[in-house]
């Protein structure tokens, strides 16, 4: 039975069929955590296929060669400093209250009329660095008064600052998703950076402004009653917070660019300073540990110190954003094994002989299972590491170029995001802090999602087939 699994493209592609089967059960059915659901179908499927013990965790002496610890040790030494830096850097930015000023401004340039498209670059910009329920929680106070003031439906300014949010948080670094899509895929986030562009702003245009336009006028939703209570009682007992100078929004945009654009300066310093003395410094400046890092210690000085915030304080709100980043990591830790498992079982050359013979191109794969991992357990983080991992092997020794390979990450982030429901913890956040029924959520939400996810994907899509 082993031996025909182990030789036969059809044994292969039911055993890594039923391993996925495994794992969604897991998830789903016996609510177990994600990262041990990861890590029991991958040993399960190591085992099924005929890996030996020493190949899976290595011996009783030694383990250091073993697929468990190179899969886990591979992609968490490349992503864990640029998610916890990044974690940090959307930790001061939002406690310093640069959203704050940055929506401000942008309500101010663009006015009534153009509220609502404030809102989404507002969400655009600030979901860079800032975790997309953070956003929410930090944001969704602004739109109320904006959408008070108005007078207008909560959801015509919820919508694009919703899709500003979700549109970074899928599709751009350093967010969990595309770093470990970039991690799994082994492609440069300088690339990943300008593809998540390009693929993510048609996406946001369509599904924030012009869905958000559209659907706002239909749908009518009033400002949660419990932050009206709230508001007329601070009013009433004339309580007020202590504050400290607000931020210059030079100075937000500067932070938020900075790594950015040291990454991208990286990326391409290969072909515009080839064999200039200048390009070793840019290569450690761009490297994103470093580049984040820089910007965190900006943040911690600019948004920080210079602004007499104590450096103890400035600790404890980085130790208290790095805790929700464990699981994170022990998730993409486990996805990474359970595709280092798929590459070691052959299951990976087995589907790319199936695909090449039925013809479908990886990108369009990579969506489809993307999506259809999201439907059925909701969360985006699982749909994209378990695809990574399917889909890594297929790459291997085919002659794609960075850019591709950049484009194939952006499919998958893209069907992460497909459909939101009542299995994804965003759908519930959405519902509560914008005032909706569950009805009216999947009628705006959940849409705007799929749009997102869709047209993202046709950008993709189209662009793979020229580059």
């Amino acid at each position: 039975m082993i031996n025909w699994l182990q030789h036969e493209t059809g044994g292969l592609l039911v055993l890594c069929a039923a391993a996925i089967a495994v794992l969604l059960f897991l998830i789903i059915k016996v609510k177990l955590e994600p990262f041990i659901s990861l890590l029991v179908s991958g040993l399960l499927l190591a085992l099924a296929a005929g890996l030996s013990v020493n190949q899976i965790v290595g011996t009783a002496l030694s383990a250091k060669n073993s697929i468990l610890e190179t899969g886990f040790g591979g992609i968490l030494g490349h992503i864990a400093p640029i998610i916890g830096l990044g974690t940090i850097l959307g930790a001061i930015l939002e406690a310093s209250g640069g959203a704050d000023v940055l929506t401000r401004r942008l309500l101010g340039i663009f006015g009534e009329r153009g509220a609502p498209f404030a809102m989404g670059l507002a969400g655009l910009i600030f979901g860079i660095p800032v975790f997309f329920d953070i956003g929410i929680f930090v944001l969704a106070p602004l739109v109320y008064i904006t959408a008070r003031r108005g007078g207008r439906s909560l959801v015509l300014y919820a919508m694009p600052l919703l899709a500003g949010l979700s549109m970074t948080h899928a599709f751009l670094p350093p967010h969990p998703g595309p770093v470990a899509a970039a991690g799994l895929l082994q492609v440069s986030l300088g690339w990943l950076i300008i593809m998540g562009l390009v693929c993510g702003i048609p996406a946001f245009l369509v599904a924030g402004v012009a869905w958000g336009a559209w659907i706002g006028k239909r749908v009518n939703v009033g400002v949660p009653e419990d932050y009206i209570v709230a508001e007329r009682e601070r009013a009433e007992n004339g309580e007020r917070t202590p504050e400290r100078p607000d931020p210059s929004l030079t100075l937000v945009l500067l932070i938020i660019a900075v790594p950015l654009v040291l990454i991208l300066l990286a990326t391409f310093g290969t072909v515009w300073w080839k064999g200039s003395a200048a390009l070793p410094v840019l290569t450690f400046l761009g490297n994103p540990a470093v580049a984040l890092t820089i910007a965190v210690l900006l943040a911690f000085y600019l948004l920080g110190i210079r602004r007499g915030v104590p450096a103890a304080e400035l600790s404890d709100l980085a130790t208290k954003s790095l805790r929700p980043v464990g699981m994170i990591l022990l998730v993409v830790g486990a996805g990474a094994f359970f595709g280092a498992v798929i590459s070691a079982t052959g299951v990976g050359k087995a589907l790319a002989g199936t695909l090449s013979d039925a013809g479908l191109p990886v990108i369009v794969l990579a969506y489809l299972i993307s999506c259809g991992l999201r439907l059925a357990q909701g969360s985006a983080t699982v749909a994209i590491v378990t695809t990574g991992g399917i889909v890594a092997p297929l790459l291997q020794g085919q002659d794609h170029s960075q850019a591709h390979i950049a484009l194939i990450a952006v499919a998958i982030s893209a069907g992460s995001i497909i459909a939101s429901h009542v299995n994804d913890g965003g759908f519930w956040i959405v519902s509560r802090y914008f005032n909706m029924s569950v009805r009216d959520t999947l009628k705006t939400w959940t849409v705007l999602e799929t749009i997102l996810s869709i047209v993202g994907f046709a950008a993709a899509g189209t662009l793979s087939i020229f580059i």
